[in-house]
């Protein structure tokens, strides 16, 4: 079943800078779209704190709840792509990658992030891009931060960005998914 037809996708962008709750308001979206019966799908990337710090943050498959480590800010095993200071996992790469090649057709699509793996290195959810692009959901989001904006609009048929710091645009983004 393909959603698309022919109109602009209806793609948009949350952003904030980081720790400001980006994470926390699509779990809040996906519970609400389930309760208004929206097939959700995709993935979300919640934080790991330990004492207070952000050590990491694990990946977090929507419909299933399956849960993976994702990236670290000290080297592991089987942490082998670095990026600054956070090392990624190759092979929870792989499966989020086919998680989100899965994921559609779906009512509301959430990616949670796309960053500088994928806008600056062509590398983390690539399937993510694809799948955004074809349309096939109702309705999507994806999270990106204020630095890569411009890079996800060159990226990306995104048809607006909301403020995860408004509650105006959470309540936007809210009444768009639940509607």
């Amino acid at each position: 079943m393909t959603y698309h037809l022919g109109h602009a996708l209806p793609l948009y962008a949350l952003t904030g800078p980081r720790g400001a709750g980006k994470t926390t308001f699509c779990r809040r979206l996906i519970d609400l779209a389930r309760m208004a019966g929206r097939d959700v799908a995709g993935v979300i990337s919640p934080a790991v704190v330990e004492q207070g710090a952000r050590m990491g943050f694990d990946v977090e498959a929507i419909r299933t709840a399956e849960r993976r480590i994702f990236g670290r800010a000290a080297p592991a095993a089987g942490l082998e792509i670095a990026l600054g200071r956070w090392f990624f996992s190759p092979a929870t790469l792989a499966w989020g990658n086919h998680i989100l090649s899965t994921s559609c057709p779906c009512d509301a699509l959430i990616v949670d992030e796309i960053g500088p793996l994928e806008l600056l290195r062509g590398e983390g959810w690539t399937a993510a891009l694809d799948i955004l692009r074809a349309g096939d959901y109702r309705i999507a989001l994806v999270v990106v931060r204020p630095e890569l904006l411009d890079a996800a609009h060159a990226t990306l048929p995104i048809a607006r960005c909301f403020d995860v710091q408004s509650d105006h645009d959470k309540n936007q983004l809210l009444a768009l998914f639940t509607g």
